[in-house]
């Protein structure tokens, strides 16, 4: 059938690797009764490449060699046969009610003798994976495959009214199809129509009732061209997938309805019944003007820049040409009219892409890419982000991820007021969130009943000053044990205040921690958050944990995370050092309005790079403790990188320590 528009000494192997590199890749071939088929993936874009006819055009501009059959020549000049607007012969009257429907055309025969088709068309159909039926139907197909237009002929005499036309269905119409299927049909389904009701869903499948036969011999041949999307919404909705639906969904060449119809006639005049064919064709446009070419400026010395080669001038417009464009010069810049079978054609890039893939992309020259490349992973407030995540998982919550849109619940932040949607969809999205506890509460209760905390990081949404602002926040609630039971402790202490203290500052370093005033929160078991992260942590308060559900003893903190206040910690890393370290402790009588970070501070700064680990291992209150006093017990040690660390300079260092703490008023006891 390519033989049949284009003169090519081409073999089918060489055929298949021009197609490939023309962007319309040949993913197989087979040897079907003496005749090698190819089997071609034909991009969304590109319903013009479903036909030989468009698939030799490429041919012919990728293959300078090549020339055009007379068979070629006639489809572009429309296989003249005939006038147009000439129906007196049948006396069927035409209506296009829908303006998906841009053409509508079709022209008669008469006496027709609706038999076998010719063997080489009924050969060429099963090489093609169709099952030739009759002279009508066969032809019809052919012409398809031939040039991408769908046909469908209709028995004339089965034509109530003798009228044809094109809407949309009514409610409530009833179809049956060719496949036997009685469809009820929907108002956005587009409809051909006799005088009295549907014929045939519109680019898709004919209906039973006016199907041809091997007694018919008055026959309307249609031919016209629908709006793709209207077609692939009705072949989604009916559950059918045809021949026709498939092009029509992928766009079709409306010039081509005169085309299809005059080469059916030449096909049936080829078989022997010039007699039955009636002049003249009757074609009706939805709208009073055919569709006008798009035009498009194309700057040359762009097009090189982009892909990269040199060409000549005559190289790009004779390859343009031959795809179908009209281009003409204008003052330093190229004015290119679209033909109406490239729907995919819009931007300049368009067009280059057009010369590149016809010129060759083999002349695009191999080099090496050039720039810089950026360190991969995460940046900034997403590095932050992902490294909070990471270490509360590592802390044993699990993570939640909660919807944004929430009803109405007591633990909003009273703080902020609420930002309600102007028109949910639901109770349960009445508000946008303005705290993550709403929805934490909600998950532990419906994954996790023994109360392990769950933890999110999300954005929360407030009003501000200036109407509306985001910000992340970071949360977690719950009121059972995280670690399981063990041997040594079959019920495990739930978590407490105290946990979910050490829990925010593993994660966000030091903070600050004072009185709280957030109603949510039990009033006595609170404490407010400040520091590279604010917010609040505690004891749900008890009014509030009865309203929700929850335990009074569940704990939950909130807090948000301000990109502006954080600062990237740089970890500095330093070999494992031989030398076994040293221990010292030290126990002090001190003032309980001293805090335990300052005394922390100040052991680290006295103790300097030999100062390992510091921990509290024992507090004692009691006689000989001074009144407001208590007894702190510290474990230290110290290593020396490099060398044996002694026990005489292990005691420096301790005294120097305890001289130190003498400045906050602890004594050594």
């Amino acid at each position: 059938m390519l033989r049949d528009f284009v003169h090519t000494k081409l073999s089918p192997e060489e055929l298949c690797d021009l197609l490939t590199m023309a962007g319309f890749e040949v993913e197989g071939t087979e040897e079907i009764e003496g005749d090698t088929v190819l089997e071609i993936k034909v991009c969304s874009n590109r319903g013009d490449g479903l036909s030989a006819l468009g698939l030799a055009r490429e041919i012919l501009a990728k293959e300078p060699k090549s020339q055009p059959t007379t068979l070629y020549t006639n489809a572009v000049e429309g296989f003249i046969r005939g006038d147009e607007d000439d129906s007196s012969q049948l006396s069927v009257t035409l209506a296009v009610e829908t303006e998906l429907c841009d053409c509508f055309g079709f022209r008669g025969f008469q006496g027709i003798k609706n038999g076998s088709s010719p063997d080489w068309i009924q050969q060429r159909l099963r090489q093609a994976g169709m099952r030739p039926i009759s002279l009508l139907v066969d032809l019809t197909n052919y012409v398809m495959l031939e040039v991408g237009q769908p046909l469908h002929a209709y028995d004339l005499t089965k034509l109530r009214q003798r009228h044809i036309g094109v809407r949309s269905a009514r409610r409530g119409e009833l179809l049956k199809t060719l496949d036997g299927t009685e469809r009820e049909l929907q108002p956005n389904h587009m409809v051909i129509v006799d005088g009295e009701g549907p014929i045939g869903l519109a680019g898709i499948m004919g209906g039973e009732n006016t199907e041809v036969d091997s007694t018919t011999s008055e026959v309307l041949l249609e031919a016209a061209h629908f709006n793709h999307q209207s077609i692939r919404s009705t072949r989604k909705q009916v559950g059918i997938s045809t021949e026709a639906s498939y092009r029509f969904e992928r766009s079709v060449d409306p010039n081509l309805v005169t085309v299809a119809l005059n080469r059916v006639a030449e096909l049936v005049e080829l078989s022997g019944q010039k007699e039955a064919i009636l002049t003249g064709i009757t074609k009706s446009f939805s709208s009073d003007k055919q569709p006008v070419a798009r035009s498009i400026s194309l700057n040359l010395n762009r097009a090189r820049m982009l892909l990269g080669f040199e060409f000549e001038t005559t190289e790009a417009i004779r390859a343009l040409e031959k795809l179908g464009f009209q281009v003409s010069e204008k003052e330093g810049y190229h004015e290119v009219k679209v033909p109406s079978w490239r729907f995919d054609v819009e931007l300049e890039e368009d067009l280059i892409e057009d010369i590149g893939r016809v010129l060759g992309y083999e002349r695009i020259p191999e080099q090496m890419p050039d720039g810089v490349a950026t360190v991969g992973g995460l940046f900034g407030q997403y590095k932050w982000h992902d490294g909070v995540i990471k270490k509360a998982l590592m802390s044993g919550m699990d993570q939640a991820m909660t919807h944004s849109l929430v009803g109405e619940s007591p633990l909003f932040d009273p703080h902020h007021n609420s930002v309600r949607v102007q028109n949910p969809a639901s109770p349960e999205t009445t508000f946008v969130r303005n705290s993550v506890l709403p929805g934490l509460a909600a998950s532990v209760l419906r994954n996790a009943p023994s109360g392990k905390p769950f933890f999110e990081l999300g954005p929360i949404f407030r009003k501000s000053a200036d109407g509306y602002e985001s910000l992340k926040s970071f949360g977690f609630l719950g009121f059972g044990p995280v670690e399981p039971p063990d041997r040594k402790q079959d019920s495990p202490k739930p978590i407490d205040f105290f946990w979910a203290k050490s829990i925010l500052e593993s994660i966000f370093g030091e903070l600050q921690f004072s009185a709280g005033k957030d109603p949510r929160f039990h009033s006595h078991r609170q404490a407010k958050v400040s520091g590279t992260v604010s917010g609040s942590l505690g004891q749900i308060h008890p009014k509030i944990a009865d309203k929700m559900g929850l335990p009074i003893g569940t704990i939950m903190a909130e807090v948000d995370l301000v990109y502006g206040d954080w600062v990237e910690r740089r970890v500095e890393y330093h070999p494992i050092s031989r030398t076994p370290s040293i221990r010292r402790d030290i126990a002090i009588s001190i003032s309980k309005s001293v805090l335990f970070s300052d005394i922390e501070q100040v052991v680290r700064r006295a103790g300097g790079e030999l100062l390992e680990s510091l921990w509290l291992f024992d507090v004692y209150e009691g006689p000989g403790i001074d009144a407001g006093s208590h007894s702190l017990a510290l474990a230290m040690t110290f290593r020396k990188h490099g060398a044996t660390f002694t026990d005489d300079e292990a005691n420096q260092v301790r005294d120097l320590i305890v001289a130190e703490l003498g400045r906050l008023g602890a004594k050594q006891r």
